[in-house]
């Protein structure tokens, strides 16, 4: 295994965990949004990631980036709440609140940020070994 490769598999846990941010960050603004129909009213959001098994599976020992497969709507159900005076209720008098949860999205948001931080001392203490072992030859 090259020390190169590290790079590679740093950099996408890099760029997912950004993605796992982005998506955290969404559902965070959207968690106080009300809508009057099931059909309108957002649904927490969840990438979803893997390993890219397929040019890697052949070697013994090898570094596996990672990738996002893609972002999935939660399945939870989704808030009702009887408010007939609200502005945007239905005419049962009804709002919808989405599914998002704001303590499970913070935690979720430390996760990938320390995951992010971790990925980013990998990639610098890789470039120092990789400085270090160019000085030997000077």
């Amino acid at each position: 295994m090259s020390l190169f490769n590290i790079f590679d598999v740093a950099g996408s846990a890099m760029s997912a965990e950004s993605i796992r941010l982005n998506t955290t960050s969404s559902n965070l603004a959207n968690s106080n949004s009300v809508s009057s129909s099931e059909g309108e009213t957002y649904k927490a959001r969840h990438p979803i990631f893997a390993a890219e098994l397929n040019k890697y599976t052949s070697q013994q020992g090898a570094s596996v980036p990672v990738w996002v497969a893609g972002i999935v709507e939660s399945q939870k159900p989704l808030r009702a709440e009887y408010n007939p005076d609200h502005p945007m209720a239905n005419v049962e008098g009804y709002i919808f609140k989405p599914n998002v949860n704001v303590m499970e999205e913070m935690a979720n948001m430390i996760s990938a940020s320390r995951s992010y931080q971790t990925n980013v001392e990998v990639a610098e203490a890789s470039k120092q070994m990789l400085m270090r072992t160019l000085q030997l030859g000077q």
